[in-house]
């Protein structure tokens, strides 16, 4: 309850009592898992109609109705799955694609999207030509974090864009104080030259380094990421470079794979000419880690990544995370 004088004349500080204001509530599509889990940490999952068919965290959103399906046999093998998705990159072909009946009966107010990443979502023009057709003309925000400080203002911008501006701050301390609390102990453990060398791999079939957020990191849980950059796209690279960089820690997290999926390319590796020879494989400090859930989305578990990441590198000094395990 909140309370204002009676502005009536002559009144002696007569006090009236009114109802707070309440938010007023609005139907959320996203079209991107890292947003379904920003816009669920922001406390708005009543608000939250329509998903997208990736999206599976918090658990309960695996029944909400999905407004995207996939263009890519996403059983095929990796290389082929590689091959496909360039292919359809060159040609300006869609990977995904909106279920524009599903989106209509949802009736949206907001839609949060991203145009970071052609292979990730759905294409913004096709987002924003179905937002003109739709009954009220819903509002569409895109989300393009490149390193962790950007996550971190994109929940703001969720925040902001669906009216609850006075949330997301919160949130983000409480992340920060959890990277924070990495940094620390790393500070403690690893003097700046003493940093072992890590390589985050992102595919195997081909090999893709880290990039955008991934970089940043390995350097916040303690290692040196010598094939990535942080705050630029990952690239394809020939396993010579792996080899030439001779990493102490390997971490594979594959994009959209789970451990199960991913185990399947990491089983060829023993093929690699030098795999064998690596420090990481020789001392077995090769970590396969779920490459949908952690480190490919650019929302919360961000930081849960870190905290992977960082026991990776050093699991003396860093616990792993207990849904972790």
């Amino acid at each position: 309850m909140i309370y204002v004088p009676d502005p009536s004349p002559g009144s002696v500080f007569v006090i009236t009592a009114y109802d707070r204001p309440t938010v007023m509530s609005i139907r959320i599509v996203s079209l991107l898992p890292s947003a379904t889990e920003m816009i669920c940490a922001l406390g708005l999952e009543s608000d939250l109609v329509g998903v997208t068919h990736e999206c599976d965290y918090p658990a309960f959103v695996r029944d909400l109705p999905k407004v995207t399906r996939t263009l890519i046999p996403t059983d095929a093998p990796s290389a082929e799955i590689d091959a496909l998705v360039r292919e359809r990159l060159a040609s300006d072909r869609a990977l995904y694609t909106l279920d524009l009946d599903v989106l209509d009966a949802l009736r949206p107010d907001l839609i949060v999207t991203q145009a970071l990443c052609d292979v990730c979502a759905v294409a913004e023009d096709e987002v924003r030509d179905a937002a003109c057709r739709l009954p009220g003309r819903p509002r569409v925000i895109n989300l393009e974090p490149q390193t962790l400080t950007e996550v971190f203002d994109a929940v703001q911008q969720v925040a902001d864009a669906a009216g609850v501006s006075d949330r997301a701050p919160d949130v983000i301390q409480r992340l920060r104080a959890r990277v924070e609390a990495v940094t620390a102990r790393t500070a403690v453990v690893h003097a700046s030259d003493d940093r072992p060398r890590v390589a985050l791999l992102e595919w195997l079939d081909p090999p893709f380094s880290c990039g955008h957020w991934n970089p940043e990191l390995v350097r916040l849980a303690g290692g040196v990421e010598g094939l990535g950059r942080e705050g630029q796209p990952s690239r394809r690279l020939h396993w010579d470079e792996v080899i030439a960089w001779q990493p102490e820690v390997i971490v594979i997290a594959c994009c959209g794979f789970n451990v199960e999926r991913a185990m399947t390319d990491v089983a060829a590796l023993a093929s690699v000419p030098g795999w064998q020879t690596l420090p990481a494989v020789r001392d077995g400090r090769v970590t396969v880690v779920d490459g949908s859930e952690y480190f490919s989305r650019p929302g919360p578990r961000l930081v849960d990544s870190l905290e992977i990441l960082a026991h990776a590198i050093d699991p003396a000094a860093h616990a792993l995370p207990a849904h972790a395990e």
